[in-house]
């Protein structure tokens, strides 16, 4: 049976993410979703509810789990028994930190591959940060992220002063 690791912060878990989970969980025998625990950012969810979001938001495929971790992600990936990293891409900076990653996965766990999908066009150009500043900005973010993303998101910031001039995005 083939495993693959999904690792990130999922601060919070977009349509993006959702979206290479479900191609990979098409891909691989085996998908585990891994929600890093202490990642180098101001984190808007604590990991309980990172996972629970994300938990939540993959419950319609069958062969994906979602797992806290911590430490170096390669070994986790050895530690879980998998085949591979999967990560996504949306542009060619990505790719530049990707590649730097897989190498020094390589060199520490040879055994572990990296694979990278492209992310589909209509999620380019999303990133949690950049879901995290409209939804704190009273922007809407319906079809950006999971439904259970955006009530949660709503919850977060339901006391945060509202901006009528924040452009609402058209749900794809």
């Amino acid at each position: 049976m083939k495993g693959a690791l999904y690792p990130g912060s999922f601060d919070p878990i977009t349509s993006g993410h959702v979206d290479i989970a479900r191609r990979g969980a098409a891909l691989f025998d085996r998908l585990v979703v891994g929600v890093y625990d202490t990642p180098s950012k101001n984190l808007l969810f604590d990991t309980t509810t990172r996972v629970a979001l994300a938990r939540e938001a993959l419950a319609p495929f069958s062969n994906v789990e979602v797992q806290p971790y911590q430490g170096l992600t390669v070994e986790f990936a050895h530690n879980l028994g998998v085949a591979a990293i999967l990560r996504g891409l949306r542009a060619v900076s990505d790719f530049e930190i990707e590649m730097q990653m897989a190498h020094q996965h390589r060199a520490i766990r040879p055994d572990v591959e990296v694979v990278c999908l492209f992310t589909s066009p209509n999620f380019s150009f999303l990133s949690a940060s950049l879901i995290k500043e409209v939804a704190r900005l009273g922007g809407d973010v319906a079809g950006l992220v999971p439904d259970n993303v955006a009530k949660a998101l709503r919850a977060r910031f339901a006391d945060a002063p509202q901006n009528d001039n924040v452009p609402r995005f058209l749900n794809t």
